[in-house]
């Protein structure tokens, strides 16, 4: 994210108000067999792709502002994109231990948090 243009800014912008676990909430969170049961994961098996959002989020989280890559910014664009498309489509009923939580989780948000 060399050149700070407005864009950029609602990106991370947009990017911090997605996320709302910490990289420390989100790293306790990716060790647990919960995250590691849900998403979509490669045909020969391996990590879902939420799995792997989650590792370069904490990443992010852990860069500053200033030192983030267009790489960055692209997950960050795709982090936004899918947290808002999985919020939309909240199911009914008591959501704490459901798949749909826990995908999120991994994508660095939680529902549940205020």
């Amino acid at each position: 994210m060399a050149e700070q243009d407005s864009d950029t800014k609602d990106v991370y912008a947009e990017f911090r108000e997605a996320v709302n676990m910490t990289a420390s909430e989100l790293e306790k969170w990716l060790k647990s067999d919960e995250s590691k049961d849900v998403g979509q994961k490669p045909s020969g098996g391996g990590e879902s792709v939420g799995h792997d959002s989650g590792r370069k989020i904490i990443k992010i989280l852990g860069t500053k502002k200033g030192d983030l890559t267009e790489a960055d910014e692209a997950h960050m664009r795709k982090v936004v994109g899918y947290v808002h498309r999985h919020l939309a489509q909240h199911p009914k009923g008591d959501i704490e231990d459901t798949k749909w939580r826990y995908s999120l989780m991994n994508w660095g948000h939680d529902p549940l948090k205020k």
